[in-house]
């Protein structure tokens, strides 16, 4: 059984053994990846953020990362979240005042008035922020990776969820 040990948390290595994109101009695009992972468990550090070397279990390469501690990583976590159920707020209010507005029929030589176009832009903005800031926020765990792309490359560190 995965249980969560206090003062850690765990993470995936995953090697991508392969990456292909199939088809093209007349059967739709498909891209395959295929991968390994190694879980491991890191231990946070009582306060601020600390960096930590994670192994990959597949290629053993080294790969460097920053681990944050418990509260701070709670606290992003929430704000996350917090901006995700703004923006769907913000959304809707977009939304309705663009339909309210954009539903008016106008005199001649009359325009729509300013907020208009901001509010189209607006749900154009956050139609595309909600889901990001909400998937963001949920699988937020404080780890993240430092190596430079170079020598991370084909590697990615995943939160595992319990």
């Amino acid at each position: 059984m995965n249980r969560p040990i206090p003062g850690t948390v765990q993470v995936a290595v995953r090697h991508i053994l392969s990456d292909r994109v199939t088809g093209g101009l007349i059967r739709p695009r498909t891209r395959t990846i295929t991968w390994r992972d190694t879980f491991l468990r890191v231990r946070r550090p009582q306060s601020g953020k600390q960096t930590v070397e994670v192994i990959c279990g597949v290629c053993e390469t080294s790969l460097l990362a920053e681990v944050r501690d418990e509260t701070r990583t709670g606290r992003t976590k929430a704000v996350l979240l917090t901006l995700a159920a703004v923006s769907v707020l913000l959304f809707v209010a977009a939304l309705a005042y663009a339909i309210h507005e954009g539903g008016k029929t106008l005199p001649e030589g009359q325009s729509l008035p300013v907020l208009f176009p901001v509010s189209v832009i607006g749900v154009f903005v956050t139609f595309v922020a909600s889901p990001v800031l909400y998937t963001r926020g949920r699988h937020y765990d404080g780890v993240s990776m430092l190596s430079p792309r170079r020598e991370a490359a084909g590697h990615q560190l995943k939160p595992v969820r319990g």
